[in-house]
């Protein structure tokens, strides 16, 4: 059977694949910082400072899939913020080819998760794809320094890398916290709010990690919808789909920048992001437009 360990299992999108490849028919594992026995999953400790992996964790595990990496959006970019966002990612990656190396796992594949950030704060209208050059702020140095690391892994096994866009989820991320200001009536597109938004609905996003798992892919892939959208257009589906009013002005970037500092340039900025690699391959996405992505998680089970 098909054996494979998850970091960031328990987090947004670690627990939704988690339970897609379980029900699959896949043996899922996962790692975490502490181990309570009332997990759902098999689940051993990991600590990332100290340099230790249960080896147990690793015992006949074919396949990785390296979700774990600290929220960027969790707090304020302090000095220290920002080495807990680079070193969650890149420390975690270098352990684990490290124990991977040292206990001799026959792995077949390793799949890393990554972030549209790559390609910078804000390109604007332009259509980027996976041979776009990268960005030179924070978010756009986290990401490439984090696919570095993955890519030490290619002496062992196969990579594959997935940048993953806005994941739209009822249970937290990008959407849910534009809902909070819909839903008390004070919803209002941020900044210009052209900017645009490359979004995807979460169980397309886990889909394409399964995709790419039982395709056997390496490389980079985008993980975004077909049709992106901007700002003032996923709050207006969002304040349609919970039938509340969008008359607000826009909320001024000055005022993001007050509230977040340089944070901000996660909201302010955007990217317009093809799909077209990871369709080209044959993935099929089930919701490519943002109404349908939203309705189907709004009126959710």
């Amino acid at each position: 059977m098909t054996k494979i360990l998850i970091t960031g299992g328990s987090g947004l999108v670690g627990s939704h694949l988690s339970q897609m490849l379980a029900a699959s028919g896949y043996d899922v594992r996962h790692l975490s910082r502490s181990v309570t026995g009332k997990e759902q999953f098999p689940t051993f400790e990991w600590d990332i400072a100290a340099r230790h992996i249960d080896p147990l964790a690793l015992e006949g595990v074919t396949h990785i899939i390296h979700l774990a990496g600290a929220g960027v959006a969790d707090k304020k970019w302090s000095p220290a913020r920002k080495k807990v966002i680079v070193d969650s990612r890149v420390e975690s990656t270098e352990l684990l080819r490290q124990k991977v190396a040292e206990l001799d796992v026959g792995l077949q594949q390793f799949i890393s998760a990554s972030a549209i950030g790559i390609y910078g704060a804000d390109t604007g209208d332009q259509i980027v794809d996976e041979e776009a050059p990268h960005g030179s702020d924070f978010l756009a140095e986290v990401v490439e320094k984090w696919e570095a690391a993955a890519d030490h892994f290619q002496d062992i096994t196969q990579v594959a890398k997935v940048r993953i866009g806005v994941v739209l989820s009822e249970k937290g991320g990008a959407m849910v916290e534009v809902l909070k200001p819909v839903k008390a009536y004070v919803g209002a597109p941020l900044g210009r709010g052209t900017q645009y938004m490359s979004w995807i609905h979460i169980e397309d996003l886990c889909q394409i990690f399964k995709y790419v798992l039982e395709q056997q892919l390496t490389g980079t892939y985008n993980a975004t919808a077909p049709n992106p959208v901007t700002n003032e257009a996923l709050t207006k589906s969002l304040a349609k789909a919970t039938g509340r009013p969008m008359f607000l002005p826009n909320v001024p970037a000055f005022v993001m920048r007050l509230m977040l500092g340089e944070m901000a340039q996660i909201v302010l900025g955007g990217n317009r992001v093809s799909c077209e690699k990871i369709q080209s391959q044959g993935y099929q996405f089930k919701f490519t437009n943002v109404e349908s992505a939203v309705n189907d998680l709004l009126t959710a089970k």
